[in-house]
């Protein structure tokens, strides 16, 4: 799997953990900074730098989650 489809699989993953609002939904946080972390990589060697700039401030807001859930 590249690290395109795997960004994805792993954002949509996160996603629909956090929208079930169940008991675990908070591991979504988790599945989109592993996400976040894909599609970096992708965009470093595609070098797109403006979709490694989203990814860096999308990372910043799953840290944020992560630091409310853990907090």
């Amino acid at each position: 799997m590249t690290m395109d489809w795997l960004g994805s699989t792993l954002g949509l993953a996160g996603a629909a953990l956090l929208a079930a609002n169940t008991t675990g939904s908070e591991y979504g946080w988790l599945l989109f900074l592993l996400s976040n972390v894909a599609w970096i990589i992708h965009g470093v060697r595609a070098r797109t730098w403006s979709l490694v700039t989203m990814q860096a401030g999308f990372t910043g807001t799953s840290m944020l989650g992560i630091w409310r859930w853990i907090g």
